[in-house]
């Protein structure tokens, strides 16, 4: 009989396989395009398992995964971690209850950042209770240090956040349900 995970994080094997999966969610939705996007999950206390640069989240494979540590460093894989890796660690390092973190450029979501539309009213009660308010983060050149710099101060009090035209990042205390305030986001600003 398998020996069943009672820890708080994911083991490398659940962590691969959940990324791979989300990869290919977001893709199939079009929430990324080209090798757009990345995904990342805390899977111990000073690692995480993230998405690689120039890989496509729709045909990503679990051996593609890199792990890091909680400064950017690369403990194991054989591709580089995304340049975006910054503002998920930002996000872990603000807010110590979050398990995992997504980046994407949901269109309808994207639309709201680039016209500078912070999301502050209850459109849907599903959309309140899984997001809340979603403020807006000043443009930041992406991959750089001024990206993490500009969500910092919307890690802890809210779960979602616009890059003002950019696209949206979200977490959460697992993959899925970042993944799912992703989603709801984008479902709930088509109505």
């Amino acid at each position: 009989m398998a020996k069943k995970n009672i820890s708080k994080y994911l083991t490398h094997e659940e962590a691969a396989h959940a990324i791979v999966e989300i990869g290919k969610r977001m893709y199939l939705k079009g929430f990324v395009a080209s090798n757009d996007g990345n995904i990342s999950i805390k899977i111990g206390e000073n690692e995480i398992l993230t998405t690689p640069t120039c890989v496509s989240k729709g045909y990503m494979t679990e051996e593609m995964l890199v792990k890091v540590d909680l400064q950017g460093q690369v403990i194991s894989g054989t591709t580089k971690p995304s340049s975006e890796l910054k503002m998920h660690l930002r996000v872990y390092s603000e807010n110590p209850d979050v398990m995992a973190v997504t980046h994407a450029h949901p269109p309808v979501a994207t639309s709201f950042a680039i016209a500078g539309i912070e999301l502050d009213r209850a459109i849907l009660p599903e959309a309140v209770v899984n997001l809340g308010t979603v403020p807006i983060a000043p443009y930041a050149t992406p991959g750089s240090q001024a990206v993490p710099d500009s969500i910092a101060p919307y890690c802890r009090d809210y779960n979602a956040v616009l890059l003002a035209n950019h696209g949206a990042v979200t977490w959460g205390k697992d993959v899925f349900e970042a993944y799912h305030r992703l989603s709801r986001w984008n479902t709930m600003l088509q109505y």
